[in-house]
């Protein structure tokens, strides 16, 4: 097993741009502004050969704000999970109550903690240290996570507590990432599918802001579910910070396998539910469409929310949609089947042949349309690439075949080879005119024939 590692600390002490020092990535958000960091986020980390879990957590503090006792939970949650803590404190700022309370807390916990001093640029050690030894950590680490010093020395002290591992090769699995509006109970969703509290779900849109993986296994299938910030229109984005987590939560669509799109059934299909999954089947990703809060509806508003959702969800016809309640649990664990149903289809290999005979009953059964008086051929089928299924098809003219032939196309695939829950892609090459750009040369006796002939043309006219 791999280290895992804890970074604490009250807000705005540098926790999120350490942790992206530590596992060389811009995964965490950060921002010259306490309590960006909310939800616990996991990464994994490399120094001198060694491999470690990184887990950063949202500031500590003693205000007394809701949303705050609940970081503070999921922070004193990832200290318990962890081999070793990294406290974080400010070296330009004098030793707080705030970081006196948080040291006594975690004296509470048998672990090991590593006292850090970080933006120490420019400063001496031992003048930035003397009023942090109170704290009684006994040696500490001076940094800055802002400019990569005494990141390697910190973390050769503190890998050396632990054995060395061999490499480890643990694969993501299916990484399935939960898009959808603000407040329509993805992280309730999320802690739903994993059994337990591991975000923090708050009745107020915008409680989590950064992209959370979280790996976990389920019935010996491996999953890395991304819970992601809710996406609003962009005119009602207003704050930096909404911006970036807007951002976040795109590349997360871009990270995935499989995408669960989550509606609201109070609310129904809106458009900026329409513009989401426009950015899902733009990016060729997997799609399972889940309605949520579902067991608050009365049958009437049932059979509506049915009606409305095959009328403006025909564009995405290949994506299974379930009906769920993530508080209550209802309908939650038929998502896993779909999901995995969806990766299999996205990543299946097909052989020539097979697409071939496809490709040969679909235009016996419906030939391609005349286009200028010339019928247009499709002669071989392969594919071309997966995640989603790409098949590439070589013909004459095939650049002038409409949308709604291609359509049959997708769909005699995808009926054949039962490829539900992912979009398919076509890319037509038309078959080069071998004689193109040649000029025929005549020779001596066709040359005088031609002019027989031209002679005889003009004498008519």
């Amino acid at each position: 097993m791999l280290p895992t590692i804890t970074i604490v600390g009250r807000p705005n002490v540098g926790k999120s741009t350490l942790f992206n020092a530590l596992t060389k990535t811009r995964d965490a958000l950060v921002a010259d502004q306490p309590g960006l960091t909310r939800d616990r986020k996991i990464g994994r980390g490399r120094i001198g050969g060694r491999d470690y879990w990184l887990i950063d957590t949202g500031g500590l503090s003693e205000e007394g704000e809701p949303i705050l006792e609940h970081i503070t939970e999921q922070a004193l949650l990832a200290v318990q999970e962890a081999d070793c803590v990294l406290f974080l404190v400010d070296g330009r700022a004098d030793l707080s109550a705030a970081d006196e309370s948080i040291a006594q807390n975690l004296r509470r916990f048998n672990t090991s903690i590593h006292l850090v001093i970080n933006k120490t640029e420019g400063l001496q050690k031992e003048i930035v240290s003397a009023e942090f030894h109170r704290l009684g950590f006994g040696e500490i680490h001076a940094i800055s996570a802002a400019h990569r010093r005494g990141i390697d020395t910190l973390m050769e002290k503190v890998l050396s507590a632990f054995p060395q591992m061999p490499p480890e090769n643990s694969p993501d699995g299916i990484k399935v990432a939960l898009i959808g509006r603000p407040n329509v109970g993805k992280s309730t969703l999320v802690n739903r599918m994993l059994g337990y509290e591991r975000v923090i779900t708050y009745d107020q849109p915008g409680t989590t802001r950064d992209s959370i993986f979280i790996p976990f296994e389920r019935e010996g299938q491996l999953y890395t579910l991304i819970d992601t910030a809710g996406v609003r229109r962009r005119s009602k984005v207003f704050e930096t910070i909404e911006k970036f987590s807007v951002i976040k939560a795109l590349q997360a669509i871009e990270a995935a396998n499989v995408v669960i799109m989550l509606l609201d059934a109070r609310e129904g299909m809106t458009d900026q539910d329409a513009n989401l999954l426009g950015n899902i089947v733009d990016a060729g990703r997997a799609l399972v469409i889940a309605v949520n809060k579902w067991d608050g509806l009365e049958q009437s508003q049932r059979e509506q929310v049915r009606y409305n959702l095959s009328r403006k969800l025909h564009f995405i016809d290949f994506a299974k949609i379930h009906t769920i309640s993530a508080l209550h649990g209802s309908g939650v664990g038929n998502l896993f089947g779909s999901v995995k149903a969806a990766w299999q289809a996205a990543h299946r290999q097909i052989k020539t042949p097979r697409l071939n005979k496809i490709l040969q009953d679909a235009v016996m059964a419906h030939p391609p349309p005349l286009i200028r008086g010339r019928r247009v051929k499709l002669r071989y089928v392969h594919q071309g690439g997966h995640n989603p299924p790409l098949f590439v098809i070589h013909g004459n003219q095939v650049n002038s075949l409409p949308g709604a032939y291609k359509r049959y196309l997708i769909n005699s695939f995808r009926e054949a080879f039962e490829l539900d829950g992912t979009p398919i892609g076509l890319d037509f090459k038309q078959t080069k005119n071998p004689y193109e750009g040649h000029k025929n040369t005549l020779t001596p006796r066709q040359r005088k024939k031609r002019q027989r002939l031209m002679q005889h043309v003009k004498k008519k006219k």
